[in-house]
């Protein structure tokens, strides 16, 4: 029978064929386990996310860990670049640095910043002078720190006041981390704007006349803290050291 003009013949498909079961593969990304861009650090880093928002002489908490090739930063001859460092940065950019920690790897301050700029202008001019300083003390150039630095708001007294006791105590708490005797209670690594007063301090022997911490302009680190109760001899805080 002649097929009708305009119309198309329509193929029959026989009963239970199948398509081949070809095995899907993927080459690249999509979510599966261990899909997705590999990790180059050897541990976790600081994310580039933003930066939490910051009012007038808002305190934050500050961490920045250097690369492991950078000599120990616990001994005197580094300790003398910090605090020629630390100087000139106690009050610039709309920020004041109030304490802060020296570990053998890593920093900690609590600044207070007029700002998310600020904060980052000031840390960023600190970070250009340690860096500077300490491959001038090594004998080399290159990079110093692992990554930005760590930011944490304090919103509390009770915040404030964990912070202190965590920037002030830092020495002694990796101490009980790694099971190490404890010997003193006073970091002599360690410098708040209380010390200022002290002649006695370990950190005076470095002394060029000028402080390298300020007294602290918010009411959470000039009054507030004092009215949290500590809550734990070693608070925690998230920080990728």
């Amino acid at each position: 029978m002649a097929r009708v003009l305009g119309t198309k013949r329509r193929r029959s498909r026989k009963k239970g064929q199948q398509d081949l079961p070809l095995q899907e593969r993927f080459k690249h990304g999509g979510k599966r386990k261990r899909a997705g861009r590999k990790r180059v650090a050897p541990r976790p880093q600081v994310k580039h996310r933003r930066r939490p928002a910051l009012g007038e002489d808002h305190p934050v908490l500050v961490t920045w860990r250097v690369l492991d090739h950078v000599w120990s930063m616990q001994s005197k001859r580094s300790f003398r670049v910090l605090l020629r460092a630390f100087r000139p940065a106690v009050e610039r950019f709309g920020a004041r640095i109030t304490h802060f920690s020296v570990q053998g790897n890593h920093l900690h301050l609590i600044v207070e910043a007029n700002g998310t700029q600020a904060l980052s202008s000031a840390m960023q001019g600190l970070g250009v002078r340690i860096a500077k300083g300490l491959n001038r003390l090594m004998g080399r150039a290159g990079k110093v720190f692992v990554d930005r630095f760590h930011a944490h708001a304090l919103g509390s007294p009770t915040e404030a006041r964990n912070a202190i006791d965590y920037v002030l105590g830092n020495t002694r708490i990796h101490a009980q981390r790694q099971g190490r005797a404890v010997t003193s209670y006073v970091d002599r690594f360690a410098v708040s704007h209380e010390q200022l007063g002290d002649e006695t301090a370990w950190w005076r022997s470095f002394d060029d006349g000028s402080p390298p911490v300020a007294p602290p302009a918010s009411w959470l680190l000039e009054k507030g803290w004092r009215l949290a109760k500590p809550r734990r001899a070693a608070p925690i805080f998230a920080f990728p050291v």
